[in-house]
């Protein structure tokens, strides 16, 4: 249809945005395919470096600002200073910004997205917190398989990889993650990590 030479260019426009999304979707997809065949067959070994939790969400969060600002969705943080473990930062990143893709995602404008950080004796514990719609009991069973969706309202967005990533991450770097969600309220992933000088060995 772009060729035909009388085409208005509102609709060349308009085709053309379409033809970037789908292969921008494509792209993320086989991306997605990529890491997570990556981390499922093949030995990895984490990186570990002793750094700053709290300063890497804030950078994660900032990547996201155009996000949170076009939807009108009120970001609420509270990282405790000083929370160091060490662990694979460039896995981390994906895991974060997973999560907060997600949460900034499903919560509909003008929602809430909160993100903490909190350093107990033996670990640290983020929470990436939303408004959204919340998850089903029988769908939670499921958010971490490959490809599951819940919800399709979204299918356009995602893919359905990205907690499955973000939970082989978690077994790689020997941390934890959980969801608690309510239907209608929101939904809060938590995600446990041992701090430095609490490894086990």
């Amino acid at each position: 249809m772009l060729q035909q030479a009388n085409l208005p260019e509102p609709q060349r426009a308009e085709y053309a945005k379409t033809i970037m999304d789908a292969s921008r979707r494509l792209s993320d997809l086989i991306t997605n395919i990529l890491k997570l065949n990556k981390l499922e067959n093949q030995q990895i070994y984490p990186k570990k470096t002793v750094y700053n939790l709290g300063e890497q969400l804030c950078q994660c969060l900032l990547s996201f600002e155009d996000v949170w600002e076009g939807k009108d969705i009120e970001l609420e943080t509270d990282l405790a200073e000083e929370v160091l473990i060490e662990s694979d930062a460039e896995l981390l990143t994906l895991v974060w910004n997973n999560l907060i893709s997600n949460a900034l995602k499903f919560t509909p404008a003008c929602g809430r997205v909160t993100v903490s950080l909190e350093g107990l004796k033996d670990f640290a514990v983020v929470r990436i917190t939303d408004t959204s719609c919340g998850i089903p009991p029988e769908v939670g069973e499921h958010i971490f398989e490959k490809f599951y969706q819940g919800d399709t309202s979204h299918d356009a967005q995602g893919n359905g990889l990205g907690l499955a990533l973000v939970k082989r991450v978690m077994d790689i770097v020997g941390g934890d993650i959980s969801v608690d969600s309510e239907v209608g309220t929101g939904s809060s992933f938590a995600v446990k990590i041992r701090r430095k000088g609490h490894e086990t060995g």
